[in-house]
């Protein structure tokens, strides 16, 4: 299931501890940070026994800084962002939720292109986007750490005519 982000989801999230290298994904104790997980754009999403397992955020909360100094996000498309529990990570669960996420996106927004950015060290995470469809686009930095965008051009099956 999945649907906006609770407060007591956003205090979970900031407490999830990923390991070196993923530690650079850790959120901050700020209440600024707190303030964006509960803006809206942020949505849990829950396992069959309604346990957090990740969340995804869309529009400007997905982009990084450092793109939108460089104008990677100028063309038109849905920027998602999202994040699993450290408890979830390498275990095979990626690609599903991913394909979760896309389909949450596409209903919610029917964008044609959905984008994303990702730390170019984050090979894991580039493998399963790729699997899913994700295609590399452009290339840039944030606060010395080079990240990719990769995009997912969404196709809409259409309905037959009775």
């Amino acid at each position: 299931m999945i649907s906006l982000l609770t407060n007591q989801q956003a205090e979970q999230i900031r407490n999830w501890k990923y390991e070196a290298p993923y530690d650079f994904y850790n959120h901050d104790d700020s209440e600024e940070g707190m303030q964006e997980l509960l803006n809206g754009t942020f949505y849990g999403c829950l396992n069959e026994k309604q346990q957090l397992i990740g969340y995804y955020c869309f529009g400007q909360s997905a982009q990084v800084p450092g793109g939108v100094l460089e104008g990677v996000y100028k063309k038109v498309a849905l920027d998602i962002g999202l994040a699993m529990d450290p408890n979830h990570t390498g275990k095979g669960f990626g690609e599903s939720f991913i394909n979760k996420g896309l389909r949450f996106a596409t209903e919610l927004f029917c964008p044609n292109t959905i984008r994303l950015s990702v730390a170019s060290f984050n090979k894991r995470a580039i493998t399963v986007y790729k699997r899913a469809g994700f295609e590399y686009k452009d290339m840039f930095n944030n606060k010395g750490t080079s990240f990719i965008t990769m995009e997912y051009a969404v196709s809409y099956k259409a309905e037959a005519s009775p």
